[in-house]
């Protein structure tokens, strides 16, 4: 077993409590309407979204190629310093390639505006599965499109999240 994990930035010009109300207060609803070449679904299966809260994200098929759902368990909601951590705790990867995955998300308002958008996600690897680079890369380029999508929309409706 290899514990690994990888980290992203980006910057936008979106205020970061708006993103984090798009993403994290209301990414359930969101995402499946802006985004459903990528998900089909994402619904609270226990709790209202805090700590605790259970999801079960359903994917459009095709959107993976090695899976079609996973769950995830809120793990911290800090509303004060906009982080968002939460782990899978079924589907996706889990039991194919990796034990366990953690991600952590924060949003950093800029002085001068804008946010500094960090993702982090922590896995450790099955026994025998090679670290892959280019499957990191392919989703840090899947997830920044994803960001630029949501970006795109609240950029083009500027009274939506405040």
């Amino acid at each position: 077993m290899v514990a690994g994990s990888f980290s992203d930035e980006i910057v936008s010009p979106v205020d970061a409590k708006r993103l984090w109300n798009a993403f994290v207060k209301d990414g359930h609803n969101l995402l499946p309407k802006q985004v459903p070449e990528i998900f089909s679904s994402i619904t609270l299966l226990q709790g209202d979204g805090g700590v605790g809260t259970i999801k079960e994200v359903k994917l459009t098929p095709g959107a993976h190629k090695e899976f079609n759902y996973v769950k995830e368990r809120v793990e911290e909601v800090d509303d004060a310093k906009l982080v968002y951590r939460y782990s899978h705790i079924e589907g996706g990867l889990l039991g194919k390639k990796v034990a366990s995955a953690r991600y952590e998300l924060k949003y950093t308002p800029k002085p001068e505006g804008g946010t500094v958008c960090s993702s982090t996600l922590y896995f450790d690897s099955l026994p025998g599965v090679p670290e892959d680079q280019a499957k990191i890369e392919e989703v840090k380029e899947k997830s920044t499109a994803l960001f630029k999508k949501i970006e795109a929309y609240l950029l083009a409706n500027p009274t939506l999240y405040r």
